[in-house]
Formats: structure tokens, C-alpha cells, sequence
């Protein structure tokens, strides 16, 4: 046989099993045909040879969930993510204010209230001091609650006594009058009227195209993209299809839409297809807010707001029906759940829907075929919820690099003995869960570097605390590198082409600039990717 592409002289971790190292690689036609020794590839021909002078090389990295639809979004409004005050927001946001045509639309995104030295919610009073002659909305960064001022709250008609609807949080002041906070749901009626600035083609694929850019130049090599149309972040398959059929998409895409899917791109969901660069994949069904803004559905009250036990997006039966429907039509449940009585309910709705299709005749052997059901953040358990989720066919995707911002209030957000059980990846490791790694982007940053990092040491990007956030809980680098390479492609049911640098799958592959196995955990986040390959094919190079 003579090899496409040889790699030699690597330190290449194939993820088979923790410590399984080669040295050369050989690919033909994408695939991986050859692993072992320099001297072993030495006795095939090649078109190509890359000396790897020594460098580390691991499987191309995934992110489980992200939404790329809004990150692009984002990219055209302002970014709030660096601000520290509400005073910083105002002046942030003033500067768009200065070159924006007055009434038009300005938006902000990502910001972080608990990072803010006021610590609280900003209102439309804060954003009426920007300008009382446009329209002005921001959103924060877990995307579950935006501020709008009082120009948008008169053009949206969200007025005294105004209904959020199912689902829906309004937030009023004394008087009656909007205080322009609106919470899951009721964010609708701003995402209907405010201008999608991706309607435009060309500006939408100039975005797209630099956006997917920057993932390869992170040895991002695959990712689960998921459309939010609650807040009008849809996601449009055929315009990554159409980079592919023109060679330019350097990044697997998954597309997984929060409704139930037409019939015509139906049975295209039901099984992934690993030779297609773009697939359709789970049904995502929503069950609670966020911790953040105090909106995740919890069993007992929040520690630092008494009267409030969170948000459940629909009732114990609504849920049920939502599971067992998209699991009837072939679908993969993928279900958004925080809180403690979110994860309950989900975890009933998966065990129902199992004990009907066993009613239904469906045998253990046809339900083992089936991609399990994927549980989405899965930020607070306890010993009683793992039982229950061991017994279940499950995928947990997580977000590791969530805990960087959210160890610093999370204890008095829940109270000292709730925050044992959360983010506890190392008990759900443990239990035998199979974890993926991800962003929730644009929450947090898809660098996959900076969320193995995360899971590795639980410090944030200062190192803090020194020791990290209930260390018992930390992933080994192992771990956490499986989490963000092999173990997500067991939610599309990919494992076995994708995933690990062994024979028979794809290579795809990031080249690291050190070995991330063998430096300080601290250190693990200052890792750069060198080169990322997809299919054999090289989509980045730092030289």
C-alpha cells in the first residue's frame, strides 16, 4: 500500500487507553491505515511525509454544544464579556450609541452581572442613560435573560400588566412599571422584531467562514451546533453544506434543532451518517432556565433569593410527552437540564419513555441500537439522581470551563451543602457516565484547551483557588482530553471512525506545541495548536 500522508517522528497519543502512544501515522483516502513505529513506516511509500520534529499529537477535539448561529450573531453586536460594572456596560455600550443612526436597533451580548462589582441586574433606568432614542437590549451570557430599555419596551408594547406567557418571566417595579428584565420566554418578543444582522448571505458566510477559521486555528475538528428558536437563533444546514460541496468547511458539523424535525430531513437525524461532513443530529427540549440568573429549576429555594425555586419551562407531563415523542419518531432526546428537580423531572420523562417503548413491544436489544438520550449540563445531582441516571443509556454533556466563572458565587447561590453535588464530574466519571466536553458558546469559549484546563485543575484563569473548587471532583488530564475528543462522537454513534488515531477512522488530529500529559495542570492553558488536519486534510497551520 502506498499512504496519502506519513507522520513520523510524533509523540502521537491515539486515546485508545491512557498512555497509548506511536510515532507514525499513515493515511489513505482520510483514514487512518497505519500506526506504530518510524522504522515500521519506513517500509511503505508515500506521497506526502511530515516530520512532526517531536510534537505531541492528539485526536481533532469536539465541542458537544455550542450555538453557532448566535455566536455569529454576537459577532456583530456589543461584547459585554470584559465589563466589570454597570458604569463599564454604560460606556461600552454608549460608544455603539455614538455611531448609530438614532432609532435603529443596538444590541449587546455576554453580560455577567455576578462579575459586575454592583452585582445586580441592570435596568432599563442603566440602559435609558445610554440613549432614550434607540432601542437598546442586552443580553446575558447563559442567553436566559436580556434588559431592554425604555424605547425597546415601548416599540415591543411590554407595558404595565404585560403577560410574559407560558414560560415566561417578567420582572416589574413597584409601581407597575417594566423594569425591563425579561426571563426565558417572554425574550421573545424582542428576538421577532429586532433585525437578524445574518439575514444578508454574504455577511452571514463571511462570519461563518471566520468563525469555523478560528475553531481549526483551536484543533477544533467537529462540533454540535444547536438552534434556539425560542430566541430566533436558528440554524441553517444547507449553508454549511454548501462550504462542503465547495471544500471549505474545515470542521464536522452536527446540526441538532430544538423542535421536531420535518418529515423530509426526519429519517436523515435518525442515524448519523460518519462519511458526511454535515448531519443532522438530537432534538433539543428544554426544562429549566440557569443558575445565573437564578432561573434553574431547584428542589429547595435559592440560598440568596428565599422565595424563588427556579423556572420549569413545562410540567412533569408536558415533558414526558416531549421525550417520548421525539424518541417515537427515531430522534434523539437531547434535554437542557440545571437544577436538581430539572434533572429529576428529565430523568422521569427518559424513564417513562423507556417503559413505553417497552410496552410497546420495542425489545432491550432494538432500545440498545438506539443513540442514548443526551442530558444537557447536568449542573447539580446528589447520590440518588446518579442511581437513577446508571441505569439509563445516557450521554452527559458537559461544560467544564462554566465553573471558572461560576465557582465564585455558586456556594452562596445554592448554599454550602447543595454545592457538593455540583459539577461533579469526577462522581458522574465514576458511575460510569460517558461525559462529553463543551461550551455552551456563546456563554463561554469554545477553546477547547481552556476547558480541559477547567476540568483539570477547577481553578478560574488566575488560579484560583489554589487547590481548586472541591478538588475531589477533578477530571485527570486523561479524562478530561476523552471528554473533549472520543467520547463525543458515542452521542452520534460515530465511536467507531471517529474519535481515537487508531486503524479504520478518520484523521483527524490536532499537532500541540507540548506535551499536555507531562506539564503543570496550571500550565495546561497556555497549550497552542499548531496544526489541525480533518480527514487527512490540513485546515490549519501556525507556520
Amino acid at each position: 500500500m502506498k499512504f496519502d500522508m506519513t507522520f513520523l517522528n510524533g509523540n502521537i497519543y491515539t486515546m485508545e487507553r491512557e498512555g497509548s502512544r506511536v510515532e507514525a501515522l499513515g493515511i489513505k483516502d482520510g483514514l487512518i491505515v497505519f500506526t506504530g513505529s518510524n522504522k515500521e513506516a519506513a517500509l511503505y511509500e508515500s506521497e506526502q511525509v511530515i516530520d512532526l520534529q517531536g510534537k505531541t499529537v492528539i485526536p481533532g477535539m469536539a465541542d458537544s454544544h455550542l450555538h453557532m448561529y448566535a455566536y455569529c450573531q454576537n459577532q456583530t453586536a456589543v461584547d459585554l464579556a470584559g465589563a466589570k460594572s454597570i458604569e463599564e456596560m454604560v460606556k461600552l455600550m454608549s460608544s455603539k450609541a455614538a455611531v448609530v443612526e438614532k432609532g435603529k436597533w443596538i444590541k449587546g451580548v455576554n453580560f455577567d452581572q455576578t462579575k459586575w462589582k454592583e452585582n445586580r441586574f441592570p435596568t432599563r433606568r442603566d440602559l435609558d442613560r445610554i440613549s432614550t432614542e434607540h432601542p437598546i437590549v442586552i443580553r446575558r451570557c447563559c442567553l436566559h435573560a436580556l434588559v431592554a430599555n425604555t424605547k425597546a419596551l415601548e416599540l415591543a408594547g411590554v407595558g404595565p400588566g404585560y403577560d410574559g406567557g407560558a414560560g415566561g418571566i417578567v420582572e416589574f417595579e413597584e409601581d407597575g412599571t417594566p423594569s425591563g428584565i425579561l426571563r426565558e420566554q417572554s425574550t421573545k418578543v424582542f428576538d421577532e422584531i429586532i433585525p437578524d444582522p445574518l439575514e444578508d448571505p454574504e455577511e452571514r458566510e463571511r462570519i461563518m467562514t471566520e468563525v469555523l477559521a478560528d475553531m481549526s486555528e483551536k484543533g477544533i475538528t467537529t462540533i454540535h451546533t444547536y438552534a434556539a428558536k425560542i430566541w430566533r437563533y436558528n440554524e441553517d444546514i444547507e449553508a454549511y453544506r454548501a462550504l462542503d460541496r465547495e471544500g471549505r468547511l474545515p470542521v464536522r458539523i452536527t446540526v441538532c434543532i430544538d423542535e421536531l424535525f420535518e418529515p423530509e430531513i426526519l429519517t436523515e437525524a435518525q442515524k448519523a451518517n460518519p462519511y458526511r461532513l454535515v448531519q443532522f443530529g438530537a432534538y433539543k427540549i428544554f426544562s429549566d432556565g440557569s443558575l445565573g440568573s437564578r432561573s434553574a429549576a431547584l428542589r429547595k429555594p435559592y440560598a440568596d433569593d428565599p422565595g424563588n425555586v427556579g423556572f420549569v419551562v413545562c410540567n412533569q407531563d408536558t415533558l414526558i410527552d416531549k421525550v417520548m415523542t421525539g424518541y417515537e419518531k427515531g430522534l434523539q432526546p437531547a434535554i437542557h437540564a440545571i437544577g436538581d428537580r430539572a434533572l429529576d423531572m428529565t430523568l422521569t420523562a427518559i424513564e417513562k419513555t423507556l417503559e413505553n417503548a417497552r410496552k410497546n413491544g420495542m425489545t432491550d436489544g432494538e432500545m440498545a441500537e438506539r443513540l442514548p438520550f443526551r442530558i444537557i449540563h447536568v449542573q447539580m445531582v446528589d447520590e440518588k439522581l446518579v442511581e437513577r441516571m446508571k441505569q439509563l443509556p445516557l450521554v452527559l454533556d458537559i461544560q467544564p470551563i462554566f465553573l471558572c466563572t461560576d465557582l465564585h458565587w455558586i456556594g452562596e447561590r445554592i448554599g454550602t451543602e447543595r454545592e457538593k453535588g455540583t459539577y461533579a464530574w469526577k462522581t458522574l466519571q465514576d458511575a460510569g457516565m460517558i461525559i462529553t466536553g463543551g461550551s455552551d458558546c456563546p456563554v463561554e469559549t469554545y477553546d477547547p484547551i481552556k476547558g480541559i484546563y477547567a476540568a483539570v485543575t477547577r481553578k478560574d484563569f488566575d488560579g484560583y483557588p489554589p487547590d481548586g473548587y472541591y478538588p475531589d471532583e477533578k477530571l485527570s488530564v486523561y479524562e478530561a482530553v476523552c471528554a473533549y475528543t472520543k467520547n463525543v462522537h458515542y452521542a452520534t454513534g460515530q465511536q467507531e471512525v471517529l474519535g481515537t488515531l487508531t486503524r479504520g477512522k478518520f484523521a483527524d488530529l490536532a499537532v500541540l506545541d507540548r506535551d499536555l500529559f507531562k506539564i503543570a495542570e496550571d500550565d495546561l492553558k497556555d497549550i497552542v495548536v499548531e496544526k489541525t488536519f480533518i480527514a487527512g486534510r490540513q485546515v490549519f497551520t501556525r507556520s
